[in-house]
């Protein structure tokens, strides 16, 4: 199972993991197999949130809940807070578009420790689980540089404002423990937004269930300011043979993956040729063309895609020949060899940019068998689930026609005669 740790003290990114654990277990042994992976130390505890529609659906608080309650394609997240911290005001943290208002990304998690806060102690706490998704700046990156390596962070006795110094015109205006992005309290259902003031005091006793919820409003030019993309990627929770019985809302073929990978490219008025014997820079096409193949062919499908802001992973169902795909088409070379290939391998990736799982399919020829790859667990599978959605390398051998090999068997023969 895969879960991404959030770091509720803003210490680092969150980080997914993936851990075995049986499948009639408990969310006890979950917490275990995931404090033993992310390093839990005697003092720290983990808490299993539901992810569901940029929401926090529920909290798996219970030990002995069964982990058969959790779905496939369910989003489960881990906070990571101090065991001190239990029984303190719960601070929950949305995001929002502003100018779409809706919902993206995961819910963060922390706590506020006094008994009495004000707004200025929420939106400090606010902006302390933030930092590490804030972009380094170049300016930054060039003062923290030491022999081309990037510091960790500035001397100590450098100052809130010897800090600010070094930050781009971005940041400019902004203290060590400034929030950029505007903040108001929300209900349970992020559906009513209230401001408040930096001197407003919530007091731990007065608030109903020690849980506050507030919703960051988030701009295109804070989206330059933190990287966003940390709050999306969450990988699905992974159970053997899942993506096998996904049906797929739409397909391409593998052919016509390399159809576009070796069509006519014009090049751009940024990407000129030039002429040596024009003596000039011309818009020019590329062209790849297949010289020859070799024995083995590993095919990489690209499997993500970026824009500006947006990292996402493409799910795309790629329908690919596991018997007799014939590449002679595609050779330029006319050397009369068979081009001819059988697929003996899979590699799969579940998840997003921000982490996922990876498990093979590979064929063992002696048995003429498929079986599947999962960490430390192998078990045979029919040949008929091997092709999935999550399929990202492809490994072909080439097949010889039987006159060819006994063709090559008699010339090897005769030489050494």
């Amino acid at each position: 199972m895969t879960v991404t740790v959030f770091y509720g003290d803003g210490s680092r990114l969150p980080m997914p993991f993936t851990v075995s654990v049986l499948k009639n277990g408990f969310c006890k042994d979950l917490l275990l197999a995931l404090g033993t992976a992310c390093g839990l130390k005697s003092d720290e505890s983990l808490m299993l949130a539901e992810v569901y529609e940029n929401k926090i659906y529920r909290y798996l608080e219970m030990p002995l809940e069964p982990l058969s309650s959790i779905k496939d394609d369910e989003h489960i997240v881990a906070f990571r807070f101090q065991k001190k911290e239990i029984g303190k005001t719960r601070l929950v943290i949305f995001h929002r578009w502003q100018e779409k208002a809706e919902l993206f990304g995961t819910p963060l998690v922390t706590y506020l420790v006094a008994d009495q806060s004000s707004g200025a102690d929420i939106e400090a706490a606010v902006s302390k689980v933030l930092s590490p998704f804030k972009k380094i700046s170049s300016a930054k990156a060039h003062v923290g540089k030491e022999n081309g390596i990037l510091l960790d962070g500035l001397d100590e006795e450098c100052s809130c404002s010897d800090a600010q110094s070094v930050e781009n015109a971005e940041l400019e205006g902004t203290s060590c423990t400034d929030l950029s992005i505007p903040l108001r309290l929300t209900d349970d259902r992020v559906m009513n937004f209230n401001a408040f003031k930096k001197d407003t005091l919530f007091e731990s006793g007065k608030i109903i269930g020690k849980l506050l919820r507030v919703v960051l409003d988030w701009t295109d030019k804070e989206q330059e300011l933190y990287d966003s993309s940390y709050l999306k990627d969450i990988p699905e929770v992974y159970k053997a043979g899942l993506a096998a019985k996904k049906t797929q809302q739409e397909a391409i073929s593998l052919s016509s993956c390399l159809d576009a990978f070796l069509i006519e490219e014009p090049l751009g008025p940024d990407d000129m040729w030039y002429c040596p014997r024009c003596k000039e820079h011309r818009q020019a096409i590329k062209k790849l063309d297949l010289w020859m193949l070799p024995e083995i062919i590993v095919f990489h499908l690209k499997r993500f895609t970026y824009g500006r802001y947006l990292k996402n992973k493409i799910d795309t169902f790629v329908n690919f020949p596991i018997h007799d795909l014939d590449l002679s088409k595609y050779v330029m070379s006319k050397d009369g060899q068979s081009y001819l290939y059988e697929l003996y391998a899979i590699s799969n990736h579940y998840g997003g940019l921000g982490g996922g799982h990876y498990t093979a399919y590979a064929k063992l020829i002696d048995e003429n068998r498929w079986y599947h790859f999962d960490d430390s667990h192998v078990s045979a599978v029919n040949e008929s689930d091997i092709k999935t959605s999550a399929a990202y390398l492809l490994f072909y051998k080439r097949v010889r026609s039987e006159s060819k090999v006994e063709a090559g068997e008699a010339s090897h023969s005769h030489s050494i005669s």
